[in-house]
């Protein structure tokens, strides 16, 4: 819990005041990462990688496991659609990365399944997810906004192990825990348009973690207050866990102009699988030239 002495020392506060001094941080910056505007940017790439090797990981036992993804969006995402097309951050992340071949195994499989989804779309993780599943595998996938569940359930029709429910994927989590197979691997990945999205994220790992300890935890954030985002790591270590991985990539402003523009990103990863921080290193070396935007990318992976 090392990160704790220098956030206190910092900050000056208790745990509950850095969950208050968070979501006014929030609140000031007014964030929005809702899937459709971002699918396939610098941050997708990162997480979905992290995502699959972390899924490869699980199929190497036979033993069956579950996925739930609380935030799970549309599924699939056109890439010339009007949102997608108003930020046009592809460009800047799967994009550039068409040509690539001889990638390590995670970012291979990764890149596969984005082929696989089709020219000019890009899949989501819940779509990833199920791609990567097998026969004795679930996957769980929550969406509150109905037209993107509507547009989910579709895109997760064809497997038959997967499932879409129109719910806060906050309060359903809870309930779904542990799962009946006590493997798995919870995705938290929610769009950070509430004020006090890191106070819920916070509070509803804590109560993940108390029903399913030994689960995979992955969650994804912005980077648009290092304060804000450090303290969320310290809370995240104060309730526990012994093994806390934290992804951290930044490609840079590119231009002054855009300064409000996402330019940094983090995954935290709680009981990571034995190896998985050896895969995104591996990852990360190749990401990082490409996904840069005046400059190589910053790709940090450290424990906690």
């Amino acid at each position: 819990m090392h990160l704790l002495r220098p956030l206190h020392g910092r900050d000056g506060g208790t745990l509950p005041q850095l969950r208050r001094r968070i979501a006014h941080k929030a609140a000031a910056q007014d964030v929005n990462y809702r899937h459709a505007f971002h699918a396939g940017n610098f941050a997708d790439v990162v997480k979905h990688v992290a995502l699959v090797a972390i899924l490869l990981h699980l199929r190497k036992k036979d033993k069956p496991f579950r996925v739930i993804d609380t935030h799970a969006g549309r599924g699939l995402y056109d890439l010339q659609s009007e949102a997608a097309a108003r930020t046009g951050e592809a460009a800047g992340g799967i994009a550039r990365l068409e040509d690539l071949s001889g990638a390590p195994p995670a970012l291979a499989a990764y890149l596969d399944i984005v082929r696989w989804a089709g020219a000019g779309r890009y899949p989501g993780s819940p779509l990833i997810a199920a791609k990567l599943l097998r026969e004795q595998d679930k996957l769980i996938a929550i969406e509150r906004h109905a037209d993107d569940e509507k547009a989910l359930a579709s895109a997760l029709a064809r497997f038959g192990n997967a499932k879409s429910f129109c719910a806060d994927g906050y309060q359903r989590l809870s309930a779904l825990l542990p799962p009946p197979e006590r493997r798995g691997l919870v995705l938290i990945d929610p769009p950070y348009e509430a004020a006090d999205e890191f106070v819920r994220l916070g509070e509803a790992l804590a109560a993940a973690r108390k029903r399913f300890a030994t689960g995979i935890y992955l969650v994804w954030y912005p980077i648009k207050s290092v304060a804000a985002s450090d303290a969320l790591s310290g809370e995240v270590l104060a309730d526990g866990p012994e093994n806390v991985l934290r992804i951290t990539i930044d490609v840079g402003r590119e231009a002054e102009g855009e300064k409000d523009r996402l330019s940094a990103a983090g995954v935290l990863v709680i009981n990571p699988p034995y190896g998985f921080a050896e895969e995104m290193r591996a990852a990360a070396g190749v990401l990082g030239p490409r996904l840069g935007r005046n400059a190589s990318a910053e790709i940090s992976i450290a424990d906690l």
